[in-house]
């Protein structure tokens, strides 16, 4: 196939890194993630930017940091003119798509004008308001309702492999945001699916919770429950790319806004600076990636941006604040930080630096 390589970013929210297998969780919650892991590259210490939802969303399209793009907070909106994934792959011939969870804008359904460049979008400014585990509406380019049937995870999913399937003849780009395994906010509860919160409940605490105890006990069972749903729809939008022959032209990036620390640090789930809520599940497979091992360096969510446009071999713009792992994949090492520099707000107006200590 002689093209540039499609990208397909699989983003859930709130999701800890030691959820996956690869990060030693006894439950076998995510194989599919883990062989994404194993056959292609895995950023073993990867951390956000920003550990609450909109910033790091911002800091995810832009590759910029919280204060750069003016989302330092969220219920902030992103600026109309700043320039995203969603225009760069537009601008380089490709057919980009958004499904799910946005939160980037105050509105609701979210104006064209915020949309930073998606060709094609079905959303929810803030997914855990307009749904529920089992009553999920979004929003058309339109601005009309949609609702789609099944359980959430599952309804994003279907909408992502739909839109691959009309596109499969045409570069495309498209963001498939989750909102698992994010709390529902109206009932405190991590709304997994049917039967699967019996399943993983009292089964593996993380130490750090059972140290701290916070409201893991309670959460646990529903929170893994989601992440188990969450992989499995993940396996079917991988196994849809490999029956239309598009795997192997593929970027695939699954990662994470933050993780959660449940009510350790503070008075809920993340906004802290601690691996908790900070570490988040990241990997990448396809064109530049497969094979790619496992890397010990540092890596963060703004670092992802000028990844995959390198990827694309489209050019990545000076204002960009993160930096390509490419170099990584390949061996080369020199130069690149021992750090990963952190912003926090509203629990506190505060910066973190973690090293590999």
């Amino acid at each position: 196939m002689n093209r540039r390589p499609n990208v397909l970013i699989y983003f859930t929210d709130q999701q800890r890194w030691d959820s996956t297998g690869v990060h030693h969780n006894p439950l076998e919650l995510t194989p599919n993630f883990d062989r994404l892991a194993m056959e292609g590259t895995h950023c073993f210490n990867a951390y956000t930017c920003q550990p609450v939802c909109m910033p790091a969303r911002a800091s995810l399209q832009t590759g910029k940091y919280a204060t750069e793009t003016g989302c330092h907070t969220n219920g902030c909106c992103i600026r109309p003119d700043e320039k995203t994934l969603g225009h760069w792959f537009r601008e380089a011939g490709y057919r980009t798509g958004y499904v799910g969870k946005w939160h980037l804008c105050k509105d609701e359904p979210v104006p064209p004008q915020y949309r930073s460049g998606y060709d094609e979008w079905l959303g929810s400014n803030i997914l855990e308001f307009t749904s529920d585990a089992y009553d999920t509406l979004l929003y058309d380019g339109e601005g009309k309702p949609v609702e789609l049937p099944g359980y959430r995870v599952d309804a994003l999913a279907d909408a992502g492999i739909r839109f691959m399937h009309r596109h499969r003849d045409e570069p495309f780009f498209l963001m498939v945001s989750q909102l698992e395994p994010h709390h529902q906010n109206h009932r405190d509860e991590y709304a997994a699916p049917t039967g699967y919160r019996e399943r993983y409940q009292g089964r593996w605490t993380p130490p750090d919770l059972e140290a701290l105890g916070g409201s893991s006990a309670w959460h646990l069972g529903g929170y893994w429950g989601c992440i188990k749903r969450l992989d499995e729809a993940f396996g079917r939008m991988l196994d849809a790319l490999r029956s239309m022959k598009l795997l192997e032209h593929t970027v695939v990036l699954y990662t994470s806004d933050h993780g959660s620390h449940f009510k350790t640090r503070n008075g809920e789930y993340k906004r802290a600076c601690h691996d908790g809520c900070s570490r988040i599940p990241m990997a990448l497979s396809g064109p530049g990636f497969d094979q790619g091992g496992r890397l010990k360096q540092l890596v963060s969510l703004v670092d992802l941006p000028p990844t995959l446009l390198d990827a694309a071999q489209i050019a990545v713009p000076s204002s960009m604040q993160g930096r390509s792992i490419l170099p990584l994949v390949r061996g080369q090492t020199d130069g690149w930080p021992d750090d990963v520099f952190m912003q926090i707000s509203e629990s506190q107006c505060g910066r973190a630096i973690r090293t590999t200590r």
